[in-house]
This record gives structure tokens, C-alpha cells and sequence, in this order.
């Protein structure tokens, strides 16, 4: 009884994310972009689909991959060997990130190159981020130093890089932080932080999301050195016409036993690596061990639901609407109406719910959640708007991402460590499914209508989401450090040397 209530309350809360969303959307096909109805009906289809896809994969990722990244982070650090826990840290950011539904979208969208090539890639960089991680943590060095020299890093590459490289490969560290890896990664963290018993230990937990977000795009800038791809045309632009309802269900139906096949193939790692860890190290008892290999099986059932729905039906309206609102006198609501949708979508975003639960927790209600999420609706609303505006002028992405990240690290050093750690952390999550299936789609129809280079001007908008929060957060950090100074002065009277001050009352 306790698992179906459970379960109820995740496929609401999904209900209530991806409706504000799709009726916007209903309501812009309506009126100023029509589409066909077989394309109408096909994303009614897509969004159910996504809505119960959402619930049963975040309830089974709840049960299975936090509870995992817990066991395996806990038996890490009893054991206090540094090589065990930087080996097997490096192979879980590769399994874990290969199954991220996130990925699977944005790598079908690049045309250019190979979606194989894309996830290994992006995978490996996550590996090997992902043990910087934990070096990080067991050396207690702070955040914002080792921020500073990546981001350097990663802008020197920037320079030199091919153009068409560019924008997918920001993309990509956003997209690699969705609702599969932020749950295991962030549970993983706590678990190695407990080793040290410092009181920046907790702090220094959070911040991996966000390091881990810089290893995919330094390995997509590099991989634009070497690998010679071929333009092909964009998967997501090619919307399905269909004569009648039987050929619609026909084309649904044809696309399960692909991402049965898909999803399995890419959660077959994390299953087969979590058993042999059971059999060695972990020995749960029967009733641990069953349930997680039940919320395994809610997380398969999710992920086929949600790639299905999105591809056959919720990507492909986000494309045609672009092209719609991207011609004509329409591309001057272009920019509103994507400030109104990003507004919405961001709590739409599974994993942004883990992240404020995880934040309201740690730091016992000073910050809540409802101030994160005011915090992160206003950073994605003008991050989709600026997104929009590279879209109709052809802007180059680092002319906002340089000063929008010189100006989030310059923040770091007007607030409290942790703020720095959850306003990174905050950029990876927001950038999750909602964004690379309906958003990206949408600047990619849009640019396709205003005569745009997709590679160069479409893609980058997820970048923007993920580095708008980055902002927002800390200004929001640095609100709450004055109003905690002046409570704290307000707490503490001060008195003259020769004031008399009486304890009773006579």
C-alpha cells in the first residue's frame, strides 16, 4: 500500500510539472502556430506517455539509484582505500551516465556526430570528472579554486575549438546532470564526505554535479580535434505525418521494441556492476536487495514510456512549432512565450526536486525550497530568452557564457561555500528532460525558419539553462548572508562600559 501511494505521488507530481507546460503549448496551436491534428494527437499521446514515463522512472530511480549510490558511497569509505574508491568512482560516472535519458536525446538530435561516438565520449568525461570528485572531497580543497582552473581550462579550449563543436559540446555537460546520475552522484558524495569529520565536510558533499558537468565538455571539445563527422539530417526535424489513427498507433507501437531494446542495453551495466558489488562487498538482505531490484524495474518501465513519448510525439511538435513561430511576424513572440514556457519547465525537471529536498535538508530549512525554486524559475526564464535571441541574431554562445561565468565565480567569493556548491549543482539538474526534448527541438525549428546555422545557433540553449542558476543562486546567497548578519547584530545589544544592567527585577 505504502509503494502504490507512493508511486500515485510521483505520477502526480509529474502531472502537475508537465501539464503548465503542455497546455502552453496547446494553447500557442490554437491560436497564433497551427499544426495538423494527426501531429496534435500524437503529442497528446507523447505527453501522457512522458507524464506516467516521468513518475515511474523518478519512483524507481528514488528506490534504486539513490539507495545504490548510498550502499556503494558507505562500503567505499568504510573501506578508507583511496584507489578502490577513485576506480570504482570512475567507472560508475561512465555506467551511469550512458543510461541518462538526457543523453539519449541530445546524442539522436547531433547530427553531425555518430550518437555512439557522442555518449562514450561524454561518458568518459564523466568518469574521469567524477574521480576528480572525490579527490576533491577526501583533500578538503575548495570548490570555487577548483572551479576557477577548469572553467580557464575549458575557455582556453574554447578558442581553439571548431564552431560546430562548440555549442553541443556545452550541451552536453548540461544535459549529462538529468534525473539518473544526480540522484546516485549526490547520495554517492555524502557517503565518501562522512570519511572526513571536518565542518566543511557536509558543504563540500554537495558541488559534484557540478564538476562533473565540465568533464563532457572538455571531452566534446577535444573530440572536435580528432573526429570527422558527416552533416546529416536533424532526427528531431523529420515530424511523422500520419494518414489515420491506425497508423499512428502503428508508429508507436513500432517504436517500443526499440527503446525496450535501447534502455535495456543501457542499464545492463548498472545492474550487472551493482550484483557483482552485492556478491563481494555489499550482502544486503533479501528484503534491501528486492527492493532495489524492483525500483530497477520502474526506472526500465519509465525510461521506455519517456523516450518513447518524447521522440514519436513530443520532440517532433517542439520542432514544428519552432518553425512556426520562427517565420513571420509570430518570431517576435519568439522570445516572450519561451520566457513564459522556460518559467514552467523547470519544475517539470525530476531531478531539480531531489536537489531543494537535498538542500532544504542540509541546511535544516535556512534555505527552502521554495526560494530555490523562485531562484531557478527566474534563472531559466531569461536563460530561454536569451537562448531565443541567439537564435534570431546568430550571437556566438561565448559572448554569454564568458562574462555569465566570470561573474557566478567572482560571486563565490562573496558567499558561504555552500552556496557556491548548490548554485553549480543547480546548473546541472535545471537542464534535465523537459529542456532537451521540448526546448532544444523548439530553437532548432525556430532556427530552422529564420535561415540560423543549427549547430552554432540553436544548441547552446541548454547551456544557458544550466548557467543561469549558477547567478541567481548565489545572489540568493548573497541575500540570505546579509539578512543572517543583521539578525545576528540585532541579537547581540551593545552597551556602554559603565551601564549598570539589571538581571532581576526588584
Amino acid at each position: 500500500m505504502l509503494v502504490k501511494n507512493e508511486l500515485f505521488k510521483k505520477i502526480k507530481e509529474s502531472l502537475v510539472s508537465v501539464l503548465p507546460v503542455a497546455l502552453i503549448v496547446a494553447a500557442l496551436c490554437f491560436t497564433v502556430a497551427p499544426v495538423s491534428t494527426d501531429l496534435m494527437l500524437s503529442f497528446v499521446i507523447g505527453t501522457a506517455m512522458l507524464i506516467a514515463g516521468l513518475g515511474l522512472f523518478t519512483f524507481g530511480a528514488e528506490s534504486s539509484m539513490t539507495l545504490i549510490g548510498n550502499h556503494i558511497g558507505s562500503r567505499l569509505t568504510k573501506s578508507k582505500n583511496i584507489w578502490l574508491i577513485l576506480g570504482v568512482s570512475f567507472l560508475l560516472g561512465i555506467i551511469i551516465t550512458v543510461a541518462e535519458p538526457d543523453l539519449q536525446v541530445l546524442a539522436d538530435n547531433v547530427p553531425h556526430i555518430d550518437t555512439t561516438v557522442l555518449i562514450v565520449t561524454v561518458s568518459v568525461g564523466v568518469g574521469f570528472f567524477l574521480v576528480i570528485c572525490m579527490l576533491r572531497i577526501l583533500l578538503g580543497i575548495q570548490l570555487r579554486w577548483v572551479l576557477l582552473f577548469l572553467y580557464a581550462a575549458v575557455f582556453i579550449l574554447a578558442a581553439f575549438s571548431d564552431p560546430n563543436y562548440l555549442s553541443v559540446a556545452f550541451d552536453a555537460g548540461g544535459v549529462t546532470t538529468g534525473p539518473m546520475t544526480v540522484p546516485f552522484i549526490m547520495s554517492l558524495g555524502v557517503g565518501v564526505a562522512s570519511i572526513r569529520s571536518d565542518k566543511n565536510a557536509e558543504a563540500d558533499s554537495f558541488g559534484l554535479v557540478s564538476l562533473c558537468s565540465i568533464g563532457p565538455i572538455l571531452a566534446v571539445l577535444i573530440l572536435g580535434f580528432f573526429y570527422t563527422g558527416t552533416s546529416e539530417e536533424i532526427s528531431a526535424a523529420a515530424a511523422a505525418e500520419y494518414a489515420n489513427t491506425v497508423e499512428l498507433g502503428t508508429s508507436y507501437l513500432r517504436a517500443v521494441p526499440h527503446y525496450l531494446k535501447e534502455v535495456a542495453l543501457a542499464l545492463l551495466p548498472i545492474v550487472v556492476f551493482f550484483l557483482i558489488f552485492q556478491i563481494f562487498f555489499l550482502k544486503l538482505r533479501r528484503l534491501p536487495l528486492a527492493r532495489i531490484l524492483v525500483g530497477l524495474l520502474f526506472t526500465y518501465a519509465g525510461l521506455v514510456l519517456f523516450l518513447t513519448g518524447v521522440n514519436v510525439g513530443f520532440s517532433s511538435l517542439g520542432t514544428i512549432l519552432g518553425r512556426t513561430l520562427g517565420s513571420g511576424w509570430t518570431r517576435y513572440l519568439l522570445i516572450p512565450i519561451a520566457a513564459v514556457i522556460g518559467w514552467f519547465v523547470i519544475s517539470a525537471e525530476p531531478a531539480v526536486h531531489v536537489l531543494t529536498s537535498q538542500v532544504e535538508e542540509i541546511s535544516a530549512g535556512a534555505i527552502s525550497k521554495k526560494a530555490m525554486r523562485i531562484s531557478l524559475s527566474i534563472a531559466i526564464a531569461a536563460a530561454m530568452a536569451l537562448a531565443m535571441v541567439r537564435v534570431l541574431t546568430g550571437i556566438s554562445i561565448l559572448w554569454f557564457i564568458v562574462p555569465g561565468y566570470i561573474i557566478a565565480l567572482v560571486l563565490s567569493f562573496f558567499v558561504p561555500q555552500m552556496f557556491t556548491a548548490i548554485a553549480f549543482d543547480s546548473g546541472g539538474v535545471a537542464s534535465g528532460p523537459m529542456t532537451a526534448t521540448f526546448m532544444l527541438p523548439l530553437a532548432m525549428g525556430a532556427c530552422q525558419a529564420a535561415g540560423g546555422n543549427i549547430l552554432t545557433d540553436a544548441f547552446g540553449l541548454v547551456t544557458l539553462v544550466a548557467m543561469m542558476p549558477l547567478i541567481t543562486v548565489q545572489i540568493t546567497g548573497v541575500v540570505y548572508t546579509i539578512k543572517r548578519k543583521r539578525a545576528e547584530a540585532e541579537e547581540i545589544p551593545s552597551f556602554e562600559d559603565n551601564e549598570i544592567i539589571e538581571l532581576w527585577e526588584v
